[in-house]
């Protein structure tokens, strides 16, 4: 358990940090941010439906504002809503970096991988003022721990220098989610997240940086973002990434009200064509291992062209649904033999 977060009366402003060239304007709503002191800071996943095991998020509710997020309904957990509440009512783990220290530091931590933003983007706009996430970053640097991150946000672009320094030893990859080619498309469903064109040009900076980078097409919206899974694939390519995953979209529970307003409201003349593709591809069987994958010719169709796309465009690894053996997987490590210090413990 964790004591209930403190609210900041007067949080930092991330449009007025030195790192606003990779921001944009702010949202309309006001912003309420929450400090907390976490006990823990990796969350363990027993899930098969993810293909890791520890994923670290330094911040509860996420400012991008993606009416399709699945994270939403644990902001319910918090006593707050899973509507605007999540996207302007943000929970700042401000000791994340050193419980992270304090889990490599036990005896019974085998640097396994850590994926960082399993539930919302670890480079939300907040972080150009707290720096959490690098952070974390240079912990797992000192300590030799992999990592891989999946990211909306042109700030991870900051941490290019720890990042490559990771990726020199073999320790670290960056996804970059790009469901939508079309700017419009994207600015309807993900609000405050950066356009398009911002998130391949971080992939080609991160990418030059000998940082191994892949893209996320993800989700997948059937009616609305299927055709733009080719000029995805290529427009990555181009900028360097050499893996990709795609999942179809997931709506449990509150996230589908979310989404479906938004959709509406966005997009009024797409939005029940899109509704429709959605319930015709969806397994509705919602067992573990199934959650992330379609069902029916429609989906196969899908597949197909996304596979057959991504080997002609020479990625080196591809993975259609959030698998084990998908490219998402963070980085494994050998296990190591015992440290002299700890011969003495």
């Amino acid at each position: 358990m964790t004591a209930a977060p403190r609210h900041v009366s007067n949080p930092p402003n991330p449009w007025l940090s030195g790192h606003v060239e990779w921001l944009e304007a702010p949202p309309p709503v006001a912003l309420q941010v929450y400090e907390e002191d976490a006990r823990s800071i990796l969350a363990e996943n027993e899930s098969p439906d993810v293909p890791f095991r520890w994923s670290l998020n330094p911040y509860r509710g996420c400012q991008h504002a993606c009416a399709y997020c699945y994270a939403r309904p644990y902001h319910q957990y918090l006593g707050f809503g899973a509507g605007t509440d999540f996207d302007a009512r943000i929970v700042v783990k401000r000791n994340a970096a050193e419980r992270l220290a304090a889990t490599f530091a036990q005896r019974a931590w085998r640097r396994e991988s850590i994926a960082f933003s399993g539930a919302t983007d670890c480079y939300q706009p907040l972080e150009a003022s707290y720096g959490l996430t690098r952070a974390c970053l240079e912990v797992c640097a000192r300590a030799s721990n992999p990592l891989a991150i999946v990211t909306k946000s042109a700030l991870v672009r900051r941490d290019v220098d720890v990042l490559g320094a990771l990726a020199r030893r073999g320790l670290a990859k960056v996804f970059v989610s790009i469901p939508f080619a079309n700017p419009e498309h994207a600015r309807a469903l993900e609000p405050f997240a950066p356009e398009p064109k911002k998130r391949f040009e971080t992939l080609r900076v991160l990418s030059e940086a000998g940082v191994p980078t892949g893209v996320s097409i993800s989700p997948l919206v059937p009616g609305l973002n299927d055709a733009d899974i080719p000029t995805i694939l290529e427009r990555a390519r181009a900028a360097g990434a050499s893996a990709a995953f795609m999942l179809l979209l997931r709506l449990p529970n509150e996230v589908r009200e979310v989404f479906v307003e938004r959709l509406r409201s966005a997009l009024p003349l797409r939005a029940e064509r899109v509704l429709a593709a959605w319930e015709e591809l969806r397994n509705t069987g919602g067992n573990f291992g199934e959650r992330m994958r379609g069902k029916g010719a429609r989906w196969e169709t899908i597949r197909n062209l996304y596979a057959v796309t991504a080997r002609k465009l020479g990625y080196e690894a591809i993975g259609d649904e959030c698998r084990p053996e998908s490219p998402i997987a963070p980085l494994e490590m050998p296990e190591r033999g015992p440290r002299q210090g700890d011969l003495f413990r």
